[in-house]
């Protein structure tokens, strides 16, 4: 044993499981710092601190849905107009899903999100949007009636996939892309099973499904059975079709 192992080399400061020594040593304790009438509150911005407003994320999107029926979660853009063909294939889906027995469940911002939560809403029907937190200001759509806000994409992500039973897309942006390929992902690695993912708009979506086919399959980025996971399709009858006949 070196002579010198036992000498102090610097105080130590025990913090919860994590042990801290010399100058990684904090000034004041977490206690002092969340009791403290006064004092920095940078620390409520650290990572740790953030870990617990994840976990309340998730308590309160758990709670607030764990009774919700079953569902289908309905993606597309924020920028589709009222007055536009998508508008109202959002609407019709959103009325064919609440009379199929499905609840809605939507990102709750505008254009083809409050397209189907308007559906839904009108027909009687369960109605749910999850908002995110973004620079720019977007409130829950006015047909949501059950809605939740997020500071954090991936906890709303693991809600959109917990609470449903399919995901249908119309046109949309990176957004929609985003959850696009992500479902098709949890899919295709099996971490989800028996989830059917439509696509509504053969025009809008064709190119896309041309490029998949005819670049990564060609190339054996993806296998001929990766192609099976999607649907696309005009029918909004056609697509709810396909979700009753997966869901048993």
């Amino acid at each position: 044993m070196n002579e010198n192992d036992n000498e102090d080399d610097g105080a130590i400061q025990i913090s919860g499981s994590v042990q801290l020594r010399r100058d990684r040593c904090a000034a004041t304790t977490a206690d002092q710092r969340l009791l403290g009438r006064r004092g920095p509150t940078d620390w409520v911005h650290t990572d740790p601190w953030r870990v617990m407003r994840i976990q309340g994320e998730f308590v309160d999107g758990f709670d607030a849905l764990s009774e919700m029926p079953r569902a289908v979660t309905v993606f597309g853009s924020a920028r589709t107009t009222p007055h536009s063909p998508e508008y109202r294939m959002g609407e019709e889906l959103g009325t064919a899903l609440v009379r199929a027995g499905y609840a809605v469940i939507t990102g709750g911002g505008p254009g083809a999100m409050e397209a189907a939560n308007r559906g839904a809403s009108e027909s009687g029907g369960y109605s749910v949007g999850l908002g995110i937190e973004l620079p720019f200001e977007q409130r829950l759509n006015h047909w949501v009636d059950l809605g939740i806000n997020f500071r954090y994409f991936f906890v709303r992500k693991t809600m959109f996939v917990k609470y449903a039973q399919a995901f249908v897309c119309l046109p949309g942006g990176f957004g929609t892309l985003d959850e696009l390929f992500e479902a098709l992902t949890l899919v295709q690695t099996g971490k989800v099973t028996a989830f059917p993912i439509i696509m509504l708009g053969v025009d809008y979506w064709s190119g896309l499904i041309d490029w998949i086919r005819n670049t990564m399959l060609a190339e054996g980025k993806i296998s001929e059975t990766d192609l099976d996971l999607i649907h696309c399709t005009d029918s909004v009858a056609e697509a709810v079709d396909i979700i009753v006949a997966s869901s048993g």
